[in-house]
């Protein structure tokens, strides 16, 4: 196949560490480690595999495995220590040095702007349940076109909001912990909003830019032909799969078959459905399970 394009990728908070290092700022995952029984291991992201001083080397492996492609994230509190305001430099200093490492050894950099690590200052003021991220998001997303898009082509602009919005504020089972429909639809909708706000940045600032989100997908089928059976696999399936699909073409939330969803339509004002609409090249597709 002359159009696949062989790759590995990694997320800042998992490989990282150097978790309070050069002006790096607090995320939601280096507060929620500190909880105990929320990572059974007690795993935390203050050291993790180094990467953040340890970069070359891993760089040199997928060159000589001979992978053109690798995907990593940009930790938001590493560059913005308080989620917005003055940038820390050394931070930026930090994926500018990791940018072109990979451009010399001829590896192709695809860079996701939210990998889940939210300062945590910012998660304080309501994180992602807070229409206020939409704006903070965005000049996130300025500041690091500004600073990479002159080399950085491939964006991905959200990682698996499904799992960053329900896992982390639907069920607590994942960073910040909080629980309920009423932070999931808030903190939902506005991961759509500012998908879009920073796609259309991206393309606004970066020059021959192809962008993207990468969705958990999963192919969904009914455990018998009865019609109960059925029905329950396509709320699965407009649940999993459609809840951020469908907005991100401008297809609207499909909200027919998730009545416990509709309270969503609550955090809608006026004119967003024309702003959920995201000006995408491609649609990232993460399969762990069907």
């Amino acid at each position: 196949m002359t159009d696949f394009h062989w790759g590995v990728s990694s997320a800042a908070p998992q490989t990282e560490g150097n978790g309070y290092g050069d002006g790096k700022g607090l995320s939601i995952w280096d507060e929620f480690a500190t909880h105990r029984k929320k990572i059974a291991d007690g795993s935390n992201p203050t050291i993790a595999t180094d990467f953040y001083n340890r970069f070359r080397e891993d760089v040199d492996i997928i060159h000589q495995l001979k992978i053109p492609n690798f995907r990593f994230s940009l930790s938001w509190p590493r560059i913005l220590p308080e989620g917005i305001g003055e940038i820390n430099q050394k931070g930026i200093d930090f994926y500018n040095q990791l940018i072109d490492y990979c451009l010399a050894k001829n590896i192709t950099p695809w860079v996701t702007l939210y990998h889940w690590d939210l300062p945590q200052v910012l998660e304080n003021k309501g994180g992602w349940t807070n229409r206020k991220i939409i704006k903070w998001f965005s000049e996130y997303t300025k500041i690091c076109v500004e600073n990479f898009g002159d080399r950085v082509k491939n964006w991905i602009v959200l990682n698996e909001p499904m799992a960053f919005t329900g896992a982390g504020y639907f069920l607590g089972v994942h960073a910040p912990g909080r629980r309920g429909r009423r932070s999931f639809v808030a903190a939902a909708h506005h991961a759509v909003m500012a998908n879009a706000a920073a796609a259309k940045i991206i393309r606004k600032e970066v020059e021959q830019a192809n962008i993207g989100t990468s969705l958990s997908l999963s192919y969904v089928t009914s455990y018998t032909n009865n019609q109960k059976d059925i029905a329950a696999a396509n709320r699965v399936n407009e649940l999993i799969n459609n809840f951020f699909l469908y907005p991100m073409l401008g297809k609207g939330y499909p909200l027919k078959n998730l009545k416990f969803l509709q309270a969503i339509e609550k955090v809608l004002l006026p004119g967003d459905a024309q702003l959920m609409k995201a000006d995408l090249d491609f649609i990232g597709v993460l399969n762990y399970t069907r």
